[in-house]
């Protein structure tokens, strides 16, 4: 399978699992990169519970504008959401995930389990996002391509 076969197969909700898992089998495997992270559980619950909601809001955004939720086709989205937490990012719903997966490195508080994180988002540019941009330019054309200009990817 080529690398452009691996565009959009694995949905997102699955690769954070994925993702958490492989973090939490390495803070198991290496305790001894363990260290002391005081108040993680608040700075934790407070980072996914910022996670959640950020994520929450993508998806009613979407509801709203009557399109589509599901990351595995993009190019059936009927209207280009730019409104609301669309405004500050183009991907909240992956930005939400990525904080809560910080959320729970910090959780963990094992430095092994941070190294997984940089590799979501590798993943997520390279087999999620960059085929739904190349989706939405495809549709929406030169509205896409201003409004993937004036908003950030992530943040």
């Amino acid at each position: 399978m080529s690398a452009r076969g691996l565009e959009l197969k694995v949905p997102p909700v699955a690769l954070v699992l994925v993702t958490a898992a492989l973090m939490w089998l390495g803070a198991w495997l290496v305790p001894q990169l363990s260290f002391a992270t005081p108040g993680r559980y608040f700075f934790s619950a407070g980072v996914a519970l910022i996670g959640t909601f950020v994520s929450v809001l993508g998806v009613v955004s979407f509801r709203r504008a009557r399109t589509t939720v599901n990351p595995m086709k993009p190019g059936s989205a009927s209207s280009l959401v730019v409104a609301g937490i669309y405004r500050m990012t183009r991907n909240p719903m992956y930005l939400g995930f990525l904080l809560i997966l910080l959320a729970w490195a910090t959780w963990l508080s094992n430095a092994l389990a941070f190294l997984p994180i940089p590799f979501y988002v590798a993943y997520m540019n390279a087999f999620q996002i960059r085929p739904e941009e190349r989706a939405l330019e495809g549709l929406f054309g030169e509205r896409f391509a201003t409004y993937s200009g004036r908003v950030r990817r992530w943040i």
